[in-house]
């Protein structure tokens, strides 16, 4: 079921498109802003709402990496794998994270505070290594630099 809350807002984002299906990715993305990942049943909930197959929502769900599927921590950590990060300590930076926050690509802190995904790109190649932290874009990340990063985030 959708809340009265997210029926307003899929509202609002299908009267800015030519045909109700079109609001699909903005819906998923309001379902997720409130629940904090798209569950089955919320799934289910936007195929009905937009006249959709929960498989052609669901491929859209699977296809854009940052519509979450399962249940995600509080804050969520985008390392940039790009070529350019992976020349620049792509490795370290990994390597350093999964120490600190004791998980690897996919995983959840057991506090429930970090996930950790890769992200094909951040789009700031002459800043690299780079990573995002829910809206917080950080630049020239060293591994040294990532405790006070991730303090900011506790």
């Amino acid at each position: 079921m959708l809340t009265t809350t997210e029926i307003k807002a899929i509202e609002h984002e299908i009267s800015l498109v030519p045909h109700k299906k079109a609001a699909v990715i903005e819906a998923l993305k309001i379902v997720q802003q409130q629940r904090g990942w798209v569950s089955d049943e919320s799934l289910g909930a936007v195929a009905d709402y937009l006249g959709m197959s929960q498989a052609e929502v669901d491929s859209v769900a699977t296809f854009y990496n940052l519509i979450f599927r399962k249940p995600v921590g509080r804050h969520i950590i985008l390392l940039c794998d790009s070529i350019s990060c992976y020349v620049m300590g792509y490795r370290n930076l990994y390597a350093a994270l999964q120490v600190q926050l004791n998980i690897k690509f996919g995983g959840t802190t057991t506090d429930q505070l970090f996930t950790l995904l890769p992200n094909p790109c951040l789009g700031c190649c002459d800043r690299a290594p780079a990573l995002m932290i829910d809206d917080d874009l950080y630049t020239n990340v060293e591994p040294e630099n990532l405790k006070e990063i991730l303090a900011k985030y506790t």
